[in-house]
């Protein structure tokens, strides 16, 4: 028990860190991509839809595109599944790259293993083929304990078309923050423009920074995307303490102070004080002076051997009493 407080008196008492602009934000049309696809997996043993329409009918036109002419437009077989196929294509993916690719049963399948995908066009959002999908499904573990209605195919996409993209010749880009905020989006503009030598970057909002191209930099948008992305800022954040109730985890931002106050919980009595406030000590109490972080009151707590449950319960209390200031979010 004692073992968590101290977990997040640790995450509580460190200072923020420099953390590179690529990994704070993400350059507007630089994204991947998700593809979908409709699909049949043969050659299981016994456990695939058996008498599922959807699949007889799709096996029959399969047939048929194949040159088997069938007089019942039915084909029944426990051998074979209708799936749906997922993959997600790379920002920069080009024709020829491989994917892996995810496959689901939307049937009465009981399990694809040692079942073999048949060739799947992959499409996206816009409803072009970007992929075809094809190979022997892996469920992973021991067949026994997975889920057996859904299997992996490494590598078995193959991208069969380039999503356009032209960088190196751009005259603006647009820089997105992951966790939009004004003070990190003014301290990002300073650090590019002082980085670049000049006032290329302004924000647009807290979480919007658009960048015009050095005359240094034209028809080499790749080499100022890289300079850029290696930038390191120091991101602010909100004071914060996030609970899960379920598993007893407390993770408390370094910024979150707790005014003056007295906390009793059974046994337990918690003061947060003024300096010069003078007040007999009783037994099973902690007194701190006002205006100390989160961090401070857990260590006092921890201390006191204040268990889990009980210190959820007292954040909870002393943010309903307007004594916590920072956001309080429960899982």
């Amino acid at each position: 028990m004692k073992h968590l407080l101290l977990f997040a008196l640790l995450f509580a008492g460190l200072a923020a860190e420099a953390a590179r602009l690529k990994d704070i934000a993400s350059i507007r049309g630089v994204r991947e991509n998700q593809l979908i696809g409709y699909g049949i997996v043969v050659g299981l043993k016994g456990t695939g839809d058996g008498k599922s329409e959807f699949t007889s009918k799709s096996l029959a036109r399969m047939l048929d595109k194949l040159g088997v002419k069938l007089e019942n437009q039915s084909v029944e077989s426990k051998n074979a599944a209708a799936v749906i196929v997922t993959a997600t294509m790379p920002a920069f993916g080009k024709a020829g790259n491989p994917l892996d690719v995810t496959v689901s049963a939307i049937g009465d399948s009981s399990s694809l293993e040692g079942g073999t995908l048949l060739q799947t066009p992959l499409r996206a959002a816009n409803e072009q083929v970007y992929a075809v999908a094809q190979g022997t499904i892996s469920i992973g573990g021991d067949g026994k304990n997975a889920f057996t209605t859904v299997g992996r195919v490494p590598n078995g996409g193959i991208i069969e078309r380039d999503v356009s993209s032209d960088f190196s010749s751009r005259k603006m880009f647009r820089l997105t923050l992951h966790n939009p905020d004004f003070i990190t989006a003014s301290r990002s503009v300073l650090t590019i423009n002082r980085e670049l030598g000049g006032q290329y970057a302004s924000a647009k909002d807290g979480g919007t920074i658009d960048i015009v191209t050095p005359f240094a930099y034209e028809g080499r948008g790749v080499e100022l995307l890289a300079t850029i992305e290696a930038i390191e800022i120091n991101p602010d954040q909100k004071a914060k303490v996030v609970i899960n109730e379920k598993t007893g985890t407390v993770i408390i931002g370094e910024r979150v102070k707790v005014s003056r106050i007295a906390i009793a919980h059974g046994n337990l009595s918690v003061k947060v004080m003024t300096k010069d406030s003078k007040t007999p000590i009783e037994q099973k109490v902690a007194v701190l002076d006002s205006g100390v972080s989160v961090g401070d009151l857990v260590q006092a707590l921890n201390k006191l051997g204040v268990s889990p449950k009980d210190l959820i319960t007292l954040l909870q209390s002393i943010k309903a009493a307007g004594a916590l200031h920072g956001e309080l979010e429960i899982l």
